[in-house]
């Protein structure tokens, strides 16, 4: 369960707050659009999470790795957004 005190750390500035609940959170990146969903079924820990994401909204979630806080979590993503901004590099023949 995500405790109040971690969904209110949310930055505003960074993420639109799509969903914030006790189970579930769903925000959107501000730099890249992509679309996130952290959900915490508390198994087998109790604030485990599994991270889901998708690019756009039309595209359905895929699952993006597991963290084991929302504060996690959301470092995960961050740095998946400097990743994406950075763009991918091609590794060499």
């Amino acid at each position: 369960m995500f405790r109040a005190e971690e969904i209110e750390k949310l930055d505003r500035s960074y993420f639109n707050i799509i969903l914030a609940e006790e189970y579930d959170v769903t925000i959107q990146s501000r730099n890249t659009g992509h679309i996130w969903y952290i959900h915490n079924p508390e198994y087998p820990g109790e604030g485990e999470c599994i991270i889901f994401h998708k690019h756009r909204a039309s595209q359905p979630y895929h699952q993006h790795g597991r963290a084991r806080s929302l504060g996690q979590a959301v470092r995960s993503i961050m740095g998946h957004d400097v990743f994406q901004i950075n763009g991918r590099r091609r590794g060499r023949l």
